[in-house]
């Protein structure tokens, strides 16, 4: 064999691996729905950033093999989400008078089903000064034994941000006169 049959057939097995691995990653993609809208809505505009995302997978391990989840996604998600529960009068993702940061995770464990954990930790406060409230919210949902395809993933996360941000508004609109006129 040539080098440059070498070449070749070394560059043809990398196309493949990489085909297979970007073929087999679950792309996930989330939409949560408010399950109510916010009756008196904070009277100022809400800056959302979400600068991390991290994975770790079902053996503890960074990363969740097959897993395709972007912090752009979940920062769109939040703020959608934020829009359509008003409550705060509007929601943006490059300026407020109030920041949202939102630091998240997804844990995948396994067990006889594999389990996602969710788990939000946010600081809410005038931008450009300290958060004013801290908040930890963590919800876990229970997925299929396999991992097959990308819906075995998509609903179990998708679910466990529902309920994350249903539970994370609730906290703040509970908390809505600390965050009154500056």
């Amino acid at each position: 064999m040539s080098v440059q049959d070498s070449r070749y057939a070394v560059s043809q097995v990398l196309a493949l691996c990489l085909l297979f691995l970007g073929g087999c990653a679950h792309s996930i993609h989330v939409t949560p729905v408010p399950p109510s809208v916010s009756t008196s809505p904070i009277d100022h505009a809400l800056q959302v950033q979400v600068p991390l995302l991290a994975l770790e997978g079902a053996d503890r391990m960074p990363g969740v093999i097959m897993l395709d989840w972007p912090v752009s996604d979940l920062r769109q998600a939040v703020i959608e989400y934020a829009r359509q529960r008003r409550t705060f009068t509007e929601v943006h993702d490059e300026h407020g008078d109030y920041t949202l940061a939102v630091h998240a995770w997804l844990w995948l464990r396994s067990r006889e089903a594999y389990r996602y954990i969710v788990h939000l930790e946010a600081d809410l406060g005038p931008t450009g000064q300290p958060p004013k409230k801290s908040y930890v919210v963590e919800k876990e949902t229970v997925g299929s034994r396999i991992r097959w395809v990308t819906t075995s993933d998509q609903a179990p996360i998708a679910a466990a941000v529902q309920a994350v941000l249903d539970e994370l508004f609730d906290h703040i609109e509970q908390d809505a006169a600390v965050f009154g006129k500056q």
